[in-house]
């Protein structure tokens, strides 16, 4: 049976979203919070069930989604063309740019923000998809200057894509498991700035991250060093004793230019990005990572800004 068959006219919501997220992202994402001030806006989460024909189910405002597989991604291309009315967030082909970590970040490079207090870059990279024995040399003809970070080259928002290794020496990089992607370490105080984009809103919360790394250490150390992950939810930096220089926030208009330009170039509304600044420096700013439908449940105030950008869609 279909929503408006269910719900009588005095019944009906103003905006009715269709969600189609992995278990994990409903536990992370649909907290009673968000669901109890939606109510009260007039906004209806319904889950969609995977197993039925996306046409037979809603009518939807807005299809909400982040499940994985070319499957899932035909059915959405085949639903958006029978039903242009609906807003998809964001458009399957759209997000496969963020899936691979040779492509992410080059839609972060070459942009001319200096007029916006600060500069933007990304990290030297270089990609290796096979033979590890291979990397030393590889790394050595592109110049890149150890440590190096290495990261998995597919990003599909499993535990496994967010495995970091931080190799110090050139013996370590055979050791290093390819398909991945070797990105120069930039020391910045231990601390990144995650950036979360919903529209046109913009939240920034600081995480602990991985240490500097002097020179002295870098003679006395050897191996590759492994991290589950550079940030996570319980490293929050918002509430620690840091020196001025490390903590102070980007400045605004550049993350407001930044995600403009982002959001313009990937055609994504929701995701975040994951920023350093260069220890030592107080305008030179890295972007490491960019995420589609990131963990916006630890993003303070989620319910307030995801529920009014839910609503601006269809006022539009």
């Amino acid at each position: 049976m279909r929503l408006d068959e269910e719900i009588s006219s005095s019944q009906r919501p103003k905006l009715v979203v269709g969600y189609a997220l992995t278990s994990k992202k409903v536990r992370s994402f649909m907290q009673p919070k968000l669901e109890r001030l939606a109510r009260k806006k007039g906004i209806l989460f319904v889950a969609i069930d995977e197993n039925k024909p996306l046409s037979d189910q809603g009518p939807f405002n807005i299809v909400l989604h982040k499940l994985s597989g070319k499957k899932w991604r035909q059915i959405l291309e085949d639903y958006r063309e029978e039903h242009p009315e609906v807003t998809v967030l964001d458009p399957p082909d759209a997000i496969q740019q963020l899936r691979n970590r040779q492509s992410m970040l080059q839609y972060a490079s070459n942009l001319n923000l200096s007029d916006c207090y600060g500069k933007i870059g990304v990290p030297r990279q270089l990609v290796i998809t096979e033979d590890p024995t291979s990397i030393p040399r590889a790394v050595a003809e592109a110049g890149l200057t150890l440590p190096l970070v290495a990261k998995p080259l597919v990003a599909d928002g499993s535990a496994k894509s967010h495995e970091l290794s931080l190799a110090f020496d050139q013996f370590a990089l055979s050791k290093l498991d390819p398909p991945l992607v070797l990105q120069e370490f930039v020391n910045h105080g231990g601390v990144l700035f995650k950036v979360y984009i919903v529209g046109e809103s913009i939240k920034v919360v600081r995480r602990f991250s991985l240490p500097d790394v002097n020179k002295c250490e870098l003679l006395d150390t050897a191996g590759v060093f492994r991290f589950p992950r550079v940030s996570c939810a319980a490293a929050s930096a918002d509430d620690a004793d840091l020196e001025p220089d490390i903590a102070e926030l980007p400045p605004r208009p550049l993350l407001e230019r930044l995600a403009r330009e982002l959001r313009c170039r990937l055609g994504l509304r929701l995701f975040n990005m994951d920023i350093i600044r260069e220890h030592g420096t107080r305008d030179q700013f890295y972007v490491i990572d960019i995420n589609y439908f990131p963990g916006y449940g630890k993003m303070p105030g989620y319910e307030h800004i995801f529920t009014d950008f839910l609503i601006g869609l269809v006022q539009v």
